[in-house]
């Protein structure tokens, strides 16, 4: 079939996408290499189409497919979007992405060649011609652009000879590309998506998530954007979700279990209530967790996936809660995340949770006894506060204790409980011991874990941090406690001056150590209101954990990381988890944390885990090489592995 008339059964509703389809996801360069290819007449494939009865399967966008038999694009739908955009001037009615990757393409009529819209290259240049202008314009076009370059003095006589490459251009049009299709009865949804995951190797294989939210956009089609609004709005808020986590809590409200495919015998009437449900219950976790705990935020919501069973609880409790049983759940909450309760298998250990809710009467208490026949006793050690790194498992915990306590800002003498920190792009973490500080002191041979360790680290407002810069504690803790007497201890600092000193500062952190742990006992026995029997018993199996390698230790790594991150999302792929908590599988132990890491891989299915480690230790490689992760130390060679091997790149 040629291309134009694909492009009118576009227009006609004749064509459209699946709504299991995801959204565009093509750059410039892939765009610019397909009009290459065509330009040449070089083969650049066929498409693979469903052909169906337009009321028997969902179609994406808002336009409205003809009726009788649709055509669903299964393979194909990066270059229909990619010629359609060029050709029409703009995006077909089904399209999600980012138009820029097909706005503004140029052909040099002497070089030829494709290029996107530069002004200081192009502007003096009347070689340069706007391929969407032409193909709108047609014929007509043509012979307007000649009789313009003709009256070009530098040109002149030479673009007769122009037309027979603008001509060329206008003949894409009519290239003629293979369409295969798949029809019958017999192919139904699960059919369907099985074949579109075997054959779109280029692309991104779907994941059991985007299965069951197919199954229930063909009942309910506006299921998607409804959900994509939510997500957006808890983004604003400074949480950053995603589709397969919020899908992930709508089945625990309305099914009771983890796994997706108890969903796809629901209505699209049931899921729908079921996701206005799951929205109420997530909005008052995160005021509870935020207001109780502090946590406002999504870099230290680090038990994300117990919010889907805390969901199906508030849901089972009509939504309300009273004062005890709201501390409990968050007690929970904080444990499952110090403990990595979902670090392993996720869809296993949310199902033994739920389980626990079934029965009679069940509440906080049956969610809190689980965790503890699984992990031990709930008590922090000091050896809890070894990690290091932004990334370290109890991170989070210092920052909630923070905003729990009465810490109060070593400047101002102000409590940081008081939203004085804001959101994360505002907090500071602050080296009690600065780092350059510790560093020069070679003849102490202090070492990057002992530099970034947890227990080096709390919390002040941007003013004060700047104010004390890299100075040693024993040049300004006296003065910190001669302003704002008891600001010191607020924030667990040891207070004998001999610990000040850095050549103390082993010791240091071995007493801060010891004064963070029994705050967070402190704080957890407030949440059980006097019950504190979960507390105790044998310590857990993590009470003297090894030291944990790995992990973003600098302000410069987590900019460029979080540069990378950005730039991956705006190739159509999904973003990388920021100081990945790397765990035992069956035991939820943290063995490592990765700077950067898609434990899926960029492309679920279809390639391998990847990570993203700067400037660490070669162990910390080996431990991520052997778990299966394709590792890479260098940005550049991140993205040039992103351009050559998954977003495919299509040769010129």
């Amino acid at each position: 079939m040629r291309i134009s008339t694909i492009l009118d059964h576009i227009d006609s509703g004749h064509m459209a996408l699946p709504e299991f389809q995801r959204g565009y996801v093509w750059n410039r360069d892939q765009v610019r290499g397909l009009f290459a290819s065509l330009y040449r007449r070089h083969p650049v494939g066929g498409l693979l189409v469903w052909a169906t009865q337009a009321d028997q399967a969902a179609s994406r966008g808002d336009g409205q497919v003809a009726s009788g038999v649709v055509k669903l694009l299964l393979d194909g739908q990066q270059r229909i979007t990619s010629l359609y955009g060029v050709a029409r001037g703009k995006a077909p009615k089904f399209f999600d992405g980012d138009e820029r990757a097909f706005t503004g393409l140029m052909f040099h009529l002497d070089k030829e060649e494709f290029s996107f819209y530069q002004p200081i290259r192009m502007q003096d240049d009347p070689l340069w011609i706007d391929v969407s202008t032409l193909m709108k314009k047609g014929p007509a076009g043509l012979e307007s652009m000649v009789e313009t370059l003709a009256e070009q003095p530098e040109i002149g006589i030479r673009a007769a000879g122009y037309a027979g490459r603008l001509a060329r251009i206008l003949g894409i049009l009519d290239v003629a590309l293979h369409i295969e299709e798949v029809t019958g009865e017999h192919m139904t949804l699960d059919v369907v998506v099985d074949i579109f995951n075997r054959v779109n190797s280029g692309g991104t294989k779907l994941s059991k998530g985007d299965l069951a939210l197919a199954k229930i956009c063909a009942d309910w089609p506006e299921a998607r954007n409804e959900m994509k609004t939510k997500l957006k709005d808890w983004e604003q808020a400074g949480y950053n979700f995603n589709l397969d986590w919020l899908l992930r809590s709508v089945n625990t409200v309305l099914t009771g279990e983890a796994k997706f495919q108890h969903l796809h015998n629901k209505s699209g009437g049931e899921v729908r209530d079921a996701l206005a449900h799951a929205n109420r219950h997530i909005d008052n976790l995160l005021n509870m967790i935020a207001g109780r705990l502090g946590l406002d935020h999504d870099r230290v919501i680090f038990g994300r996936f117990a919010i889907p069973v805390m969901a199906r609880y508030l849901d089972k409790m009509g939504g309300k809660l009273t004062e005890t049983e709201r501390d409990k759940l968050l007690f929970w909450f904080a444990q499952t995340g110090m403990w990595g309760r979902y670090s392993g298998s996720t869809e296993t250990y949310i199902d033994k949770d739920l389980e626990a809710l079934e029965t009679e009467n069940a509440g906080a208490n049956e969610l809190i006894s689980q965790l503890r026949l699984w992990h031990g006793a709930l008590r922090v050690q000091p050896g809890h506060f070894t990690g290091w790194s932004l990334g370290a498992r109890f991170y989070p915990v210092l920052y909630l204790i923070t905003r729990m306590g009465a810490a109060r800002d070593w400047g101002t003498g102000l409590p940081l409980r008081a939203n004085l920190l804001g959101r994360m792009s505002r907090l500071e973490v602050h080296h009690i011991f600065p780092k350059s500080q510790l560093y020069e002191a070679t003849k102490l041979n202090f070492q990057r874990s002992e530099v970034n360790a947890l227990a080096n680290f709390c919390f002040l407002t941007k003013d004060t941090n700047l104010i004390i810069s890299n100075r040693l504690p024993e040049e300004y803790f006296a003065k910190v406690e001669q302003d704002h007497r008891g600001a010191l201890a607020s924030q667990w600092i040891p207070m004998d001056p001999e610990l000040w000193k850095i050549g103390c500062f082993r010791d240091f952190l071995e007493a801060r150590k010891a004064l963070l742990a029994e705050e967070v006992n402190r704080r957890m026995e407030e949440l059980l209101h006097g019950d504190t029997q979960w507390l105790e018993g044998p310590a857990g199996a993590m009470a003297a954990p090894a030291v944990v390698g790995g992990g973003i230790t600098s302000d410069e790594e987590q900019a460029e990381l979080t540069t990378l991150n950005n730039w991956v999302v705006q190739q159509g792929l999904s973003a990388g988890v920021m100081g990945f908590d790397f765990s035992d599988p069956d035991t939820g132990e943290q063995r490592a944390i990765f700077d950067l890491a898609w434990m899926h891989g960029l492309q679920e299915g279809l390639t391998q885990p990847v990570a993203m480690l700067l400037n660490e230790a070669q162990d910390l490689l080996a431990i991520a090489s052997e778990a299966g992760y394709r590792v890479f130390t260098s940005v550049d060679k991140f993205r040039d592995y992103v351009r050559r091997e998954v977003l495919t790149v299509a040769e010129a």
